[in-house]
């Protein structure tokens, strides 16, 4: 200031202080692109990844920090263990599959053979564990597919295989009647097994008998090798009837196995009932409920009876050779053709033509040799005499009922005559 007047500036001179304004200016013009760049890189990344306060949630809050540190895509912690181990050979037949569940449950289990043929199973009410419901079959490889499900619905998986083990002794069941056979209404299933059984209830439990229109069928065992089935009473006419063997694996006595896995089945043809009357000497043969012929007879002569009861006609001979000294008789007798033979029994009861006694035995005297004799003429064929008749009127299954002999009741396993048992015993 000049005499109290300000001195004027002059664009040559400038303070230190307008120096370091005028540089601060310049330094910030020259770092304002740097600074825009990194906030927008603040913001991406913010937008992108979120704060280190948290993500917002779904009503525009923030997790807290347990929210935040949760796993969408967990694995599930269920565990499925399958028994017999992977790849494992030689594994039993019964008793060795079984599927288990920790921590979590069992939702599905899938156990087939290398055909697709499925093992019927059930999983446990807890979801725990799986068993099959039928035996395996042997020597023979299955595959598993097991899945379970843990408390967050995540599931967890396991696929195994195994093979079944070689059986080294087998059985099978000989069975009548035929398959695809029309038969009469006494005829039962019966099978006949090679080897004597010593687990009888598995091996019944392998074997299935089913009729169309249904009835409840049951099976007996006759000894340890013999397993019949019938209904209480004898099957309606036309009834339709399955028998399923799914013995191949079953362990019928120790260390022998069923080889069989095989479906029959056979038909109920019209009912035929035909009542002999021993001491009357005659034969009433009922077909659907009505007599159609009431036929002259001779039966055992007092020295051998014909047996009582309820017999199931289970072979047809045209003609056959009786020789007594298959049955017991020695030398009484060797016919090498008797015409007309259906046999009632195991030991050698028939329903047959005689043609060596005179005309007028028929009807009025017993004198065979605990058969059941009708009249015909040597050679048999279609001759029109009442035992002719009767052969060709006359299936396997029929059923010829004896009463009024001085005999016995014939036994339930002499042929298949089962139903001289009441339902209580054959069920027992």
């Amino acid at each position: 200031m000049v005499n109290g007047l300000p001195i004027p500036a002059t664009s040559g001179a400038s303070t230190a202080s307008d120096a370091r304004r005028r540089g601060r200016g310049r330094a910030g013009r020259g770092t304002a692109p740097l600074a825009v760049l990194l906030g927008a890189l603040l913001l991406l990344v913010t937008a992108c990844g979120g704060g280190g306060g948290g993500t917002a949630g779904k009503d525009g809050g923030k997790d807290d920090a347990k929210g935040s540190s949760k796993v969408e895509n967990a694995a599930s912690v269920a565990v499925v263990t399958v028994a017999p181990k992977d790849k494992a050979d030689g594994v039993a037949t019964t008793g060795a599959l079984k599927v288990t569940a920790g921590k979590g449950k069992l939702t599905s289990v899938k156990v087939e053979d290398d055909k697709g043929t499925a093992v019927e199973g059930r999983i446990s009410a807890d979801g725990a564990a799986w068993e099959p419901l039928q035996h395996l079959a042997g020597a023979t490889k299955y595959r598993v597919h097991a899945v379970a499900e843990d408390a967050e619905g995540r599931e967890s998986a396991r696929d195994t295989t195994f093979t079944t083990l070689v059986p080294k002794n087998t059985f099978i069941g000989q069975f009548t009647p035929e398959d695809g056979s029309t038969v009469g209404v006494g005829m039962p299933v019966s099978i006949n097994f090679t080897r004597g059984i010593t687990e009888p209830d598995a091996v019944k439990e392998a074997i299935t008998v089913t009729a169309t229109p249904s009835v409840p069928i049951e099976g007996h065992w006759f000894g340890n090798d013999r397993l019949d089935f019938r209904p209480e009473k004898y099957w309606a006419a036309g009834t339709k009837v399955t028998v399923k063997l799914n013995l191949d694996g079953i362990e019928g006595r120790p260390g022998v196995y069923g080889k069989q896995a095989k479906s029959f089945s056979f038909t109920i043809g019209r009912s035929q009932v035909s009542t002999v009357d021993a001491s009357a000497k005659t034969m009433k043969v009922v077909r659907d409920g009505k007599q159609i012929r009431n036929i002259p007879i001779t039966a055992g002569a007092p020295a051998t009876t014909t047996y009582n009861g309820q017999m199931v006609i289970s072979e047809k001979y045209a003609v056959t050779r009786m020789n007594g000294a298959t049955v017991g008789f020695g030398g009484e007798y060797d016919i090498k053709d008797v015409p007309h033979a259906m046999r009632l029994s195991t030991s050698g009861t028939f329903v047959h033509g005689n043609y060596w006694a005179s005309s007028g035995t028929f009807g009025s005297a017993n004198v065979s040799h605990g058969c059941v004799g009708l009249r015909d003429i040597r050679g048999g064929g279609d001759n029109g005499t009442p035992s002719a008749w009767f052969y060709n009127s006359s299936i396997i299954g029929d059923v010829v009922v004896v009463k009024n002999s001085d005999d016995k009741q014939i036994a339930p396993d002499n042929g298949l005559n089962g139903w001289n048992m009441s339902w209580a015993e054959w069920t027992k």
